[in-house]
């Protein structure tokens, strides 16, 4: 169709007319020029608006591990690894000795003569460089032995086999290469001290020790970056490869310990009345109260162990990281969440849901934990889909945890009411599917976890307080922050680089969430919810960019959206959608509509007439990407139309409401 054509539409039984017309002299600057892309298949196809290329995504694509449509292409691959480490807390001296092998697998095409190891505890390094605060007089990693392929290797620069490190990033360089389809195991001693509170996402407050980027880790190499080598500054997350862990962790009897994945020696670290209630709770309808205050001391919580210690075993599969928390002084609740049919094998299946509390904790309602924990499971199983891991457990750990999620766990420290102890349950149990499941790169695109994790978030709310408009509040912090001009800053930006924690804050975690709910008016509940759900079930365990997010919705809706991620991705343009006139002429009324702002969308328009008739239609996108500022719709004159508003419903966030709505 022609962009200067007038097309009548129906909407809801209502001939309408688009009329066409330049602003009213208003210098908004108009939207990129159409372009053309050429598909996979070599069709040319024309898309409403440019967006910026990746190139390490389109050389992705052109080697087939990638593909436009938002499908892992036929040679997709990522690395793996096994990981067996132990390691030793002492609580008086608040250190830890680790030490551990990982048995690293080259799935990639290209022969490797470096690797590169994640060593995130060095944030807290003399002279290290962060972009947040951490608490001062703390040490990073001390590393002892260092060895890859049964070579011990010396802290060295140059070009043979040795180490170099920088910042919280270690560069091994192997004494052999490592060709596609080989592995090799590199060996780590060390030891660090735990870091007091203050310490960003875990630590210790005395208490209590929440563990995380304890150990060394391998850097992800990917098919799109190669290494992804950035710093660890403390602001922006995490990007992290999967892999099988076997983790042995020794501490004091009496103190309980919890930790991502399984406990495969329960016999001999729990007694046997932990274990029985521990059991029942598998099968419960309420929380079993597995270990009390009576009940904290070694022989009764625990087994007394051998010199006065413990060694409790775990293993997890196929997850990003490990973490894990112990304390003397916890309460352990234990409840189970129906999370469907997780394995395929017809059977609705279930997982453990744990809160590791102290009794104090009751004024922030630790004691409702496992309750919340258990309704979020059973909430995103349903809405995503099922959850898929052995239990979900929520700690109780230093202030400065605040809220943070780890795979099968989540650290959360502070004062709460009963409100916000559910949104942060709930927010960091729906990053088990962002990005525990589906393995973003939150470090340049925190968007892609935070932001559909706060969308994620904005369902369950409501489900369990009845009336709570989760959406609308993101909405509200968004326009905040976009309503003057100057004050946001793109989604597509490194999380270590935004100016401030409001500007990161805001393009992390409200912005896209409002943005989701957007693209939901724009596409309709059930096809939003067919793409959301599909981007999930193709990436997961791998490693989607934007662009695969992008492409999903794009293959499974059938449109060219690149003009919505253009506008609420890649720039800051603010929505203002504006009814500038309604008139009698003739047998209709004209209603003109004007885009004020920069960012195209479509207007949903509802006219309510005489009697109580109510006419929704929507005028397409299409008019402004035309490069029209104003339009008119015509609509019948009788019934009486008695008031106009654009997007009552509030789907789309414009920066002013009040030039929404007939008569004012």
């Amino acid at each position: 169709m022609a962009r200067n054509a007038a097309p009548r539409l129906m909407f809801a039984g209502v001939a309408l007319t688009l009329a066409s017309a330049c602003s009213g002299g208003r210098s908004t600057p108009a939207a990129p020029a159409p372009a053309a892309t050429r598909g996979t298949d070599g069709t040319v196809t024309a898309r409403t608006m440019t967006l910026p290329v990746l190139e390490g995504f389109e050389i992705a694509v052109n080697r087939g591990t990638r593909t436009r449509t938002g499908v892992p292409g036929p040679r997709y691959w990522q690395q793996w690894a096994d990981y067996k480490l132990s390691a030793e807390l002492n609580p008086v001296s608040k250190r830890m000795t680790g030490s551990g092998t990982i048995t690293y697998s080259n799935r990639s095409p290209d022969t490797l003569r470096t690797v590169y190891i994640q060593l995130l505890q060095n944030i807290f390094a003399p002279n290290a460089r962060h972009n947040t605060n951490v608490p001062w007089s703390v040490e990073g990693i001390e590393l002892g032995r260092v060895a890859a392929q049964g070579t011990t290797l010396a802290a060295a620069g140059g070009e043979g086999p040795g180490y170099e490190v920088n910042g919280t990033i270690m560069r091994l360089r192997l004494p052999k290469p490592l060709p596609p389809g080989g592995t090799a195991e590199l060996a780590f001693d060390w030891k660090l001290r735990v870091p007091p509170d203050g310490a960003p996402r875990g630590g210790q407050d005395g208490e209590v020790y929440y563990m995380n980027y304890w150990y060394p880790q391998m850097a992800v190499y990917d098919d799109v970056n190669g290494w992804q080598i950035d710093q660890y500054l403390g602001n922006a997350e995490f990007y992290m490869g999967y892999g099988n862990y076997d983790v042995s962790l020794t501490l004091p009897a009496g103190w309980l310990v919890t930790a991502t994945g399984t406990l495969k020696n329960p016999e001999e670290v729990l007694t046997s009345q932990t274990r029985a209630r521990l059991d029942s709770a598998r099968s419960a309808a309420g929380v079993v109260h597995v270990v009390t205050d009576l009940d904290r001391e070694p022989g009764r919580s625990t087994t007394a162990g051998k010199d006065g210690k413990l060694t409790w075993h775990f293993r997890a599969e196929n997850v990003r990281d490990v973490s894990w928390a112990a304390s003397s002084r916890y309460l352990w609740d234990a409840t189970n969440a129906v999370v469907g049919d997780a394995n395929n094998d017809g059977r609705p299946d279930t997982t453990l849901i744990q809160a590791f509390w102290r009794p104090e904790q009751k004024a922030n309602h630790w004691d409702e934990s496992a309750r919340y924990s258990r309704h979020s499971i059973e909430f995103f199983s349903k809405y995503l889909w099922p959850y898929p891991y052995p239990h979900m457990t929520a700690v109780d750990g230093p202030t400065s945890c605040g809220g943070m999620e780890y795979p099968m766990m989540t650290c959360i420290g502070g004062q709460w009411d009963t409100l916000g102890m559910y949104e942060v349950t709930t927010h960091e149990i729906g990053h088990m599917w962002f990005p525990m499941m589906v393995g973003s790169d939150e470090k340049r695109f925190a968007w892609m976890d935070e932001g559909l994790t706060q969308f994620d978030q904005s369902q369950s709310m409501p489900d369990f307080f009845k009336g709570f408009d989760d959406e609308a509040r993101n909405r509200k912090n968004y326009l905040e922050v976009a309503t003057p001009a100057g004050g946001e800053v793109e989604l597509m930006h490194h999380g270590d680089r935004y100016p401030n924690y409001n500007a990161y804050g805001v393009a992390a975690y409200m912005k896209p969430a409002t943005a989701m709910v957007a693209l939901r008016g724009v596409l309709g509940r059930d096809l939003f919810h067919k793409a959301f759900v599909e981007y999930g079930h193709r990436w997961l365990y791998k490693h989607p960019t934007p662009y695969d997010f992008f492409d999903t919705f794009e293959d499974v809706s059938g449109r060219d959206l690149s003009w919505f991620w253009r506008t609420w991705f890649f720039e800051t343009w603010r929505l203002d959608q504006a009814i500038d006139s309604v008139a009698t002429v003739g047998d209709s009324v004209e209603i003109g509509i004007e885009n004020r702002g920069r960012a195209p969308m479509p207007v949903p328009l509802v006219i309510t007439r005489a009697g109580g008739q109510v006419d929704s239609l929507t005028v397409p996108v299409d008019v402004w990407l035309g490069g029209a500022k104003r339009t008119t719709v015509r609509v019948a004159r009788e019934p009486a139309v008695k008031s106009v508003e654009i997007d009552p419903g509030q789907e789309f966030p414009d920066v002013n409401r009040d030039n929404q709505r007939w008569p004012r």
